[in-house]
């Protein structure tokens, strides 16, 4: 983390790849493309990037104020969704002669290429710009040496005709690419896969994020990659079945097909409010079981041989995923601290419309069963699962 005396020699040097400084304090564009390209550190030199708000080109200060408004802003940076994958920053202020500065640390990324609103930005010595189709598939390269998480890593039994190709390119493409990029791609079916994240170039492969978002048949490579659900007539598994469904497929038609299965299982009753008003109530309010489910499917472990769990139960449903709290989240700062054990599955979540903003879900979940009149969910927290318990309305 930086200190204040290197503050001083930032603000004392020329902007360079790792600096820029500025004193608007409402450009969150500027700010957003500022961070996408220090995070992708083009010119390899492994340093933190720093964007320095409160401070002129050569150094002198605007004589800012800075608040906690701003700062909670620039923090938001990070996780409203529209950079992609989520970087890593650190939000400072420093009090200075002449002002203060709110100083954004960007460490370089393990997952490039970030984009921004679809566009990979990049550092060109002291200006920004968008990469070019070379500049990305340099960024992909360095990628692949750096891959740490599951679902970027190759899945090496897999090959590009394992995948379902219309997919990608009518359904997926559009939504997490800019339009006038797609308009000038002279790329290979497999470089657009590589550069988001879908397809290993050293290995000529399927990463395993492809195979879970667009395979033929994911179950053929990852056997936990599918949805168990279960209705049990009793508060045990003991008690009769009432019926059981799995869904499995490439990801996009398992959340549709979930979704559409929600809304056959919740029952809503109308009560009245008062004598002008009528209030739809539900056993389990849909928002908070599909945020659950979301949850349960984006921080699976899918190196897991076992299922994602859907449970409803007599007088409690349980939804339970493979692999325990992943990152810095534990039981002691859940669910205000969140990380991604599968940050590509999240990214791609985020394009289709079935994340809404990262780190929130569990607490939107929450809110919306207190308003239900449902009780307070329990977690059970284990080194190989994740369980959520939640009791029906009264």
């Amino acid at each position: 983390m930086i200190s204040e005396e290197q503050v001083r020699e930032l603000l004392r040097s020329s902007e360079t790849d790792r600096v820029e400084k500025t004193v608007s304090i409402k450009n969150t564009d500027k700010f957003a493309e500022a961070i996408t390209a220090f995070a992708n550190d083009m010119a390899g030199n492994g340093r933190p990037g720093y964007l320095v708000i409160g401070a002129h080109d050569d150094g002198t200060l605007g004589g800012l104020t800075v608040t906690d408004e701003l700062l909670l802003s620039l923090a938001a940076l990070r996780s409203d969704g529209n950079i992609q994958p989520l970087p890593t920053i650190v939000v400072l202020k420093f009090s200075l002669d002449g002002g203060d500065v709110a100083i954004v640390e960007v460490p370089v990324s393990d997952l490039p290429p970030l984009r921004y609103k679809g566009r990979v930005y990049i550092r060109v010595g002291p200006r920004k710009a968008i990469a070019t189709e070379q500049e990305e598939s340099i960024l992909s390269e360095r990628r692949v040496s750096k891959a740490s998480t599951f679902d970027a890593l190759p899945c090496l039994e897999a090959a590009l005709s394992d995948l379902v190709i219309d997919l990608f390119q009518t359904t997926y493409r559009p939504q997490a690419v800019s339009a006038d990029i797609i308009a000038e791609n002279g790329r290979s079916l497999e470089q657009q896969l590589a550069a988001l994240r879908f397809f290993n170039s050293k290995t000529h492969c399927p990463t395993n994020a492809g195979i879970i978002l667009f395979g033929r048949n994911p179950l053929a490579f990852l056997p936990g990659a599918y949805l168990q659900f279960l209705r049990v007539d009793g508060n045990s598994l003991a008690d009769p079945i009432l019926a059981e469904k799995e869904f499995s497929g490439d990801l996009l038609n398992l959340l549709r097909s979930l979704d559409e299965f929600l809304k056959v299982q919740v029952k809503e009753t109308i009560e009245t409010a008062s004598t002008l008003r009528e209030l739809t109530v539900y056993d389990y309010p849909p928002a908070a079981l599909r945020e659950y489910l979301m949850n349960a499917i984006l921080h699976r472990s899918y190196s897991s041989t076992a299922p994602d769990r859907f449970y409803w139960f007599r007088d409690f449903l349980e939804i339970q995923n493979p692999g325990g709290l992943y990152g810095e989240a534990s039981p002691e700062n859940f669910p205000a601290q969140n990380a991604y054990r599968n940050p590509i599955i999240g990214e791609a979540m985020k394009a289709l419309g079935y994340v809404n903003q990262y780190g929130r879900g569990v607490l939107r979940a929450e809110a919306a069963l207190a308003q239900n009149g449902n009780p307070k969910p329990h977690y059970q927290f284990e080194r190989d699962y994740f369980l959520a318990r939640i009791g029906m309305r009264p």
